[in-house]
């Protein structure tokens, strides 16, 4: 499973190669957000495995309902936001539904943002 840079390692300037291009991914993943809820997918926990081989891109997520009728939508621009840097030249988004999503798999910083922290 492609691990989540933290902000000091997609800070780095001097990796190479596929971390440099997954620390992109992950960056472009942050642009992404569930139009219902005032997050990004990544701080939602619906990012569950990016990899990369040569110029494509694989990301396994997940929605927050099976039942949501935005995934199409969602999984679309995540492909777009991938497609958009000039290292990939093919983004495969695929939906997937195990394990289920669930609030828990919110990070501490999407917590704190939606106000579910009791801190």
């Amino acid at each position: 499973m492609g691990t989540q840079p933290t902000s000091s390692e997609s800070a780095a300037g001097n990796r190479g190669g596929r971390e440099d291009i997954e620390a992109l991914i992950w960056g472009q993943l942050r642009r992404c957000f569930d139009p219902e809820i005032p997050l990004n997918i990544v701080d939602l926990g619906l990012i569950y495995d990016v990899s990369v081989t040569g110029a494509q891109a694989n990301v396994k997520m997940t929605l927050t309902s099976p039942g949501c009728h935005l995934g199409g939508q969602i999984a679309g621009m995540v492909q777009e936001k991938l497609l958009a840097l000039e290292q990939i030249e093919e983004a495969n988004v695929e939906l997937v539904w195990d394990p289920p999503w669930h609030q828990s798999m919110i990070s501490a910083e999407g917590r704190k943002a939606l106000g579910l922290d009791a801190s």
